[in-house]
């Protein structure tokens, strides 16, 4: 009996050392975080317009963020729902996402980038 709680002792510390702790980021969790991505670029792309308004005005006036502003917005829109769809028709490849910020609610204030692509 006084041999039990040292083994239980050993059993719950491999089950906390198991590879199954070590790999909370496997294959699974990658393609859904992946499709996840690209659903929500794809369903939120068009608030690059307002987003893209928003900083140009910022950095250069009311003026040029109505105008230049508007169509930076439309042409970001078109670029992450783009990549978006595109992440969704290869989930399958866990790679890291196109656009930086990955969500459009993440760095609202930042401008978006592209194609810093690298496996995950």
């Amino acid at each position: 009996m006084k041999q039990l709680p040292k083994q239980l002792l050993l059993v719950s510390t491999l089950c906390l050392l198991s590879p199954h702790a070590v790999m909370a980021d496997s294959y699974p969790a990658k393609i859904v975080s992946k499709l996840n991505n690209g659903l929500a670029n794809v369903v939120t792309g068009v608030a690059e317009i307002p987003k893209n308004m928003i900083i140009t005005t910022n950095k250069k006036g009311l003026l040029f963020g109505l105008t230049s502003g508007f169509a930076m917005g439309v042409a970001h829109t078109v670029c992450r729902t783009a990549l978006g769809g595109a992440e969704i028709a290869t989930f399958m490849i866990p790679t890291r996402t196109p656009v930086k910020p990955a969500y459009i609610w993440k760095d609202f204030d930042r401008e978006t980038r592209y194609f810093d692509y690298n496996m995950r």
